[in-house]
């Protein structure tokens, strides 16, 4: 995964995040193929503040993968959230 150092990661827009919370951070950065992988694996260790923030994060994420040429199993907690 390309590294993605403080620095860089407070360059990125808000369109390049999943997820940010009611506080404004950031979570699961969707910004090029290894961190949309990443946010995959990572999406049921999230803490969402509602079902509504998490649908809206797994969208993102498919939406995302979709543009990346990333495949997301059906039977992802991603896609299951996506379709809930």
């Amino acid at each position: 995964m390309s590294e993605l150092t403080t620095e860089k990661r407070d360059d990125l827009r808000d369109s390049s995040f999943a997820y940010i919370d009611r506080t404004g951070e950031r979570h699961l950065p969707i910004n090029d193929a290894s961190h949309i992988r990443n946010a995959i694996s990572r999406f049921d260790q999230t803490d969402f503040q509602s079902k509504t923030a998490k649908h809206d994060a797994a969208t993102k994420i498919i939406a995302a993968a979709k543009r990346h040429d990333v495949d997301v199993s059906d039977d992802s907690d991603v896609a299951r959230a996506a379709r809930s």
